[in-house]
């Protein structure tokens, strides 16, 4: 596969690990105080969205129970409801964030024959689509565009998230969601 130069992830690459003691990526960044540094846009009392790293296109979101399990069945009924409500707001966000025509969302449960790189920490993938958006590269080229810095596309949606009624912008961290 072709690379596409992307200099702005060399911050990503050589950040410090925050928590080396945590062997899931998902409970270290729950338990950060620098949301931003790690693309963590919203939290809610039992969740929180992150922004995917290596998204398929730019908004590529997911819900993630604070709930340390691969087992959708491990979810009680106040983390299931969480965990719904905010998926609920984050297709809002992404609609005034981004104006998409439509989204993929779905979980990879199964470990990696589901095709998930993180199978012990289950989370809603959440992909904004585009008519049009699967364009040729990836076909004849192997190589993926992505049109939008992450960072970019972080903002767009804090932004949108900040203005739900029901959130509070504490302007140093995610947005609160209620």
């Amino acid at each position: 596969m072709d690379k596409v130069f992307a200099p702005w992830r060399i911050e990503w690459v050589e950040r410090e690990e925050a928590n080396p003691d945590v062997d899931c990526v998902f409970c270290a960044f729950q338990a950060q105080d620098d949301d931003r540094a790690n693309n963590l846009v919203a939290r809610s009392d039992h969740a929180f969205v992150l922004l995917n790293n290596y998204p398929y296109n730019p908004g590529h979101a997911m819900v993630i129970p604070h709930t340390h399990t691969g087992e959708y069945g491990d979810l009680d009924d106040e983390v299931l409801l969480d965990h719904a409500r905010l998926k609920q707001r984050t297709f809002d966000a992404l609609e005034t964030a981004l104006s998409p025509d439509a989204f993929n969302a779905g979980l990879n449960l199964g470990g990696s024959a589901a095709g998930g790189s993180i199978d012990d920490h289950l989370h809603t993938h959440i992909v904004p689509r585009w008519n049009g958006d699967t364009n040729f590269m990836p076909v004849i080229s192997d190589t993926k565009v992505i049109v939008e810095a992450v960072e970019e596309t972080y903002d767009r949606l804090y932004a949108a998230f900040a203005s739900q009624d029901g959130t509070t912008d504490p302007a140093d961290g995610a947005v609160r969601v209620e």
